[in-house]
């Protein structure tokens, strides 16, 4: 069986696994202040065009999401969202359980609008009982979103200039970041996060890290005592220089960009499959997840050699799937997905 169903399968890529084993016998501090942590840092800021952020490197892509908002508000302040963002459909209630309310809003192809923000700041605002609400204060964009699509510069240039105006902070979820910046259409880089966004975070889990994930937050309001809400939280790795270790080595020469732009062209081949066999598409995406509307024949078909990811009955016969690619895609499987989409 060849498994398509999520993108963080399998263990890390070959450099990760032979750094670390290079350096196994090294000694080093514990909870992060060691060299590989601050070489990681030196890394990644090269794409960020901002000397001025601060880096942390966490485990996982949930316990940076309520850190990072346990970290930035106040008991009554919550957080916007779209309603298929992932802290309000796969995270178990973890923002609720910081304290502070989701407030999910109808996203468009998966994504927040500046107009739907825009709307639930004002209704706030011109609010008589602000006391008896949840005021919006942070503002949830995954980029790419569930759905696999992207922000452009200007959506996310557009939704700054609201959070600007209502005071609102702006973080991005990049649990699959590179993913988005490899995407064909895609016209927005670390640096212009780093510019845009108040915090946001470079994923590694999902693309080629055996775990782990770098926390990037640009707003001085936001750095103070972070690290001590990381401890709280559980998030501050005593064997830190382990998250160090995989980040220095996917950013010293590119190689977080060149396999997770690789995920994106095989992602592209098993769009172009389907779009040829007529097979028709959820959603439109052009990176590594792809959502097909699949009849209960195909799937059954389909199923007796790939593992897929169910996400929902559209009608009586017909099934919304996905297929996902990541770093450690290779060409032989798609090559054998190809040939069976053919054959449904």
């Amino acid at each position: 069986m060849l498994r398509w169903n999520n993108d963080y399968n399998h263990g890390a890529h070959p450099a990760i696994l032979q750094c670390l084993e290079q350096t196994n016998d090294t000694a080093y501090p514990g909870y992060g202040t060691d060299e590989p942590c601050e070489a990681a840092r030196k890394e990644i800021l090269k794409y960020l065009d901002n000397d001025a952020v601060d880096i942390h490197f966490l485990i996982g892509g949930t316990q940076v999401n309520y850190t990072m908002i346990a970290a930035a508000l106040r008991p009554y302040q919550g957080v916007v969202c779209a309603d298929s963002a992932h802290i309000h459909v796969h995270e178990t209630g973890a923002v609720e359980n910081t304290g502070h309310k989701i407030l999910a809003l109808p996203g468009v192809e998966g994504k927040l609008t500046a107009e739907a923000i825009r709307a639930e700041a004002e209704g706030y605002r011109t609010s008589g009982v602000q006391e008896h609400i949840t005021q919006p204060k942070f503002v949830f964009l995954s980029h790419p979103s569930e759905y696999g699509t992207i922000y452009s510069k200007k959506e996310l240039t557009d939704i700054r200039s609201v959070c600007d105006e209502y005071g609102l902070y702006l973080y991005v979820d990049g649990a699959r970041m590179g993913y988005g910046l490899g995407a064909d259409s895609a016209d927005v880089t670390l640096a212009d996060l780093a510019k845009l966004a108040d915090a946001f975070y470079v994923g590694g889990t999902k693309c080629g890290a055996m775990f782990g994930e770098a926390l990037v937050i640009a707003n001085d309001a936001l750095k103070d005592h972070f690290r001590s809400y990381m401890k709280q939280n559980g998030a501050l790795l005593a064997k830190g220089w382990l998250l160090g270790l995989q980040f220095y080595t996917l950013f010293k020469d590119g190689l977080y960009f060149d396999i997770t732009g690789h995920a994106d062209v095989q992602a592209m081949r098993i769009r172009d499959a389907f779009r040829k066999k007529g097979i028709p598409f959820y959603i439109e995406s052009n990176t590594n997840q792809q959502f097909v509307i699949l009849t209960d024949e195909q799937m059954d078909k389909i199923g007796e050699k790939h593992i897929f990811e169910y996400e929902s009955k559209l009608d009586d016969v017909h099934h919304v799937v996905r297929f996902c690619t990541s770093w450690s895609t290779n060409t032989e499987d798609v090559d054998v997905l190809l040939s069976d989409i053919e054959a449904l």
